[in-house]
């Protein structure tokens, strides 16, 4: 019995010692979240019962070199409903669809859905949600917001893109430099009690957005316009299918200029620039992303004898020319089994390599193909850096499209010679023929500059690769001065400015099908021959009519130097000036 008595008091002991310990652990963590976890969960308290409406920030602006306005943004509203304030829900209903113009079902569903916070509408108009909030509606949210706006349309739309309906960059620069655009969202916070309503005398809190960074690039408004009024006209008297015009500064590789037309309004992205009715909306997005794409470079082509500045450097370098080469012209060149024929069928006759390329004679130019063979002249393709990409700050950029090495015989190596059988960039071509022309430094074409934050200090200067050595100062000298010869004398006459010393080269290529007969004019030119300052390219989709490089695209490039030169204060200088008597290619 006693044994009996000490074992039920040692089992209330142990009983006892343990509610102890429990009490003590209970205890201590009372403690634990009273005084050091305190702050913690009063936040989480907090954020039980605060209603957060986000402020949108505004996005930086893109200025052109000398500060003009090209992105900037717009003030519109934000609309929202709090389902537990709302007093009078027909009154809200009848309020929004005369306002915001939208289908009363759409607005009554939010309108009626038990959640914390509705949004009806963005982006509307300034004045609409003024005209909302002077209703004084209980449970309507009226807040500030930005749209990005562009305040010329059209202007550059394939280099500047736009953004979505965050605010977000989607295509072009915008989204290429987002991360400086970009600002950050601000907050509107609100504590409400347990059944949603808003405490009055707490008010709200406001965490201030910050504005995005500016972006300066180096497209010029003036002379973008000088390039999109040439292309326009081009394209409306040729009844061309597209105009692409790049205009660079070969020692930098900042580009000045870049048309693609038919742009579209910035304003409306999602609006077709073509008339067409009766499509799917699958149909409509493919239009949209053609619309959107920039051929200058999302989309290759073959160059034709504009490629023929890169031949020429080639051969050049590796001394299989000298410019007092004599050569043949029959109106053809035989090659292996293939008969390929100059554009002037019967021929140019005898001719120095000066001749030949004013003439721009096909026989000629496959007769320096062969001379450098498949292994040499597919070094200088690696050399010259055809066969990289340019590394532009726009997103999407296409590659060249070339033969492998292995697989180059000599038919092949005659029609590269004359820039066909493969495809490369309008500004994988722009760029290749600077580095050719400007003593042998290869650029990287880009527009960015620097970016400035909202005091207007310069954060950031952007800067690109250069590559030395691509030709010689000789060889860039003498390809220089062969082609002045071309505007002065050869098939680029008609891109001759009295007073004005112009290097360039004419081209004709066809598209494929061949067996569909259409034709791309394009023509490079830089000035002062000398010494470049712009380079230029011009090139015209399926002219209709006359479609030589020399006769279409030449004139096109004459008018846009017409206007940039003297822009760019390069003067004019005494000239001899000759007629050639044939235009060609």
């Amino acid at each position: 019995m006693r044994h009996l008595k000490t074992f039920q008091r040692k089992k209330i002991v142990a009983l006892m010692l343990m509610i102890t310990i429990v009490m003590a652990a209970l205890f201590g963590r009372l403690i634990y979240l009273m005084v050091f976890r305190s702050v913690y969960y009063e936040k989480i308290a907090q954020d039980l019962h605060e209603r957060e409406r986000s402020i949108k920030a505004a996005r930086g602006k893109i200025v052109d070199r000398n500060g003009i306005v090209l992105a900037d943004n717009k003030s519109v509203c934000t609309i929202s409903v709090i389902h537990s304030q709302i007093e009078d829900p027909e009154r809200v209903i009848e309020v929004l669809q005369k306002e915001l113009e939208l289908p009363e079902e759409t607005i009554r569903k939010r309108v009626e859905k038990n959640s914390s916070i509705e949004r009806i509408k963005t982006n509307v108009p300034k004045e609409i949600g003024d005209a909302i909030l002077a209703y004084d509606l209980a449970g309507v949210k009226v807040d500030e917001d930005y749209r990005r706006y562009y305040p010329y349309d059209s202007l550059a739309s394939k280099v500047i893109g736009f953004t979505g309906g965050d605010n977000q960059g989607i295509v072009g620069l915008e989204v290429r430099y987002d991360e400086w655009l970009a600002g950050t969202d601000g907050k509107i916070l609100t504590m409400t009690n347990a059944s949603g309503g808003e405490l009055e005398q707490e008010g709200e809190r406001r965490e201030e957005p910050q504005t995005g960074n500016q972006l300066t690039i180096s497209l010029d408004y003036n002379l973008q316009s000088y390039c999109e009024q040439a292309a326009q006209t081009v394209l409306q008297e040729k009844a061309a299918d597209g105009v692409r015009i790049i205009l660079m500064n070969p020692q930098n590789g900042e580009i000045l200029a870049m048309v693609n037309e038919p742009e579209y309004n910035l304003n409306e992205p999602f609006t077709l620039n073509t008339d067409v009715s009766g499509i799917s909306d699958k149909e409509k997005q493919n239009l949209l992303n053609q619309m959107w794409r920039n051929p200058s470079i999302n989309d290759t082509y073959e160059p034709g004898s504009t490629f023929k500045i890169i031949t020429t450097a080639a051969a050049l370098e590796q001394h299989v020319l000298s410019v007092s080469d004599r050569f043949y012209c029959p109106g053809y060149k035989i090659v292996e089994d293939r008969r390929i024929r100059c554009h002037k069928t019967t021929g140019h006759g005898a001719e120095d390599f000066t001749q030949g390329i004013m003439n721009s004679c096909n026989p000629v130019f496959i007769e320096l193909g062969l001379r450098l063979g498949a292994d040499d002249f597919y070094h200088y393709f690696e050399q010259f850096g055809l066969l990289s990409k340019t590394g532009i700050d726009l997103p999407g950029e296409a590659a060249t499209i070339m033969h492998k090495k292995d697989n180059i015989g000599q038919v092949e190596l005659a029609t590269i010679s004359f820039g066909q059988s493969f495809q490369i960039t309008p500004i994988q071509l722009v760029t290749t023929a600077a580095s050719l022309i400007n003593g042998g430094r290869r650029v990287t074409p880009h527009f960015g500059v620097s970016v400035q934050n909202a005091q207007g200090e310069t954060i950031h200067t952007f800067s690109y690769d250069t590559t030395e050595g691509t030709v010689s100062t000789e060889t860039s000298e003498t390809l220089r001065s062969l082609l002045e010869k071309v505007v002065s004398e050869g098939t680029g006459k008609k891109a001759a400015i009295e007073g004005y010393s112009i290097g360039g080269k004419t081209a004709t290529s066809q598209t494929l099908p061949r067996s569909e007969h259409k034709y791309i004019a394009s023509f490079l030119g830089f000035a002062p021959a000398e010494d470049p300052q712009v380079i230029g390219l011009v090139v015209i989709d399926h002219p209709q009519g006359v479609y030589y490089g020399g006769t279409v695209a030449a004139p096109v490039m004459k008018e846009i130097f017409e206007n940039v030169l003297p822009y760019l204060g390069i003067e004019k200088v005494q000239t001899e000036a000759t007629d050639a008597n044939e235009e060609g290619n």
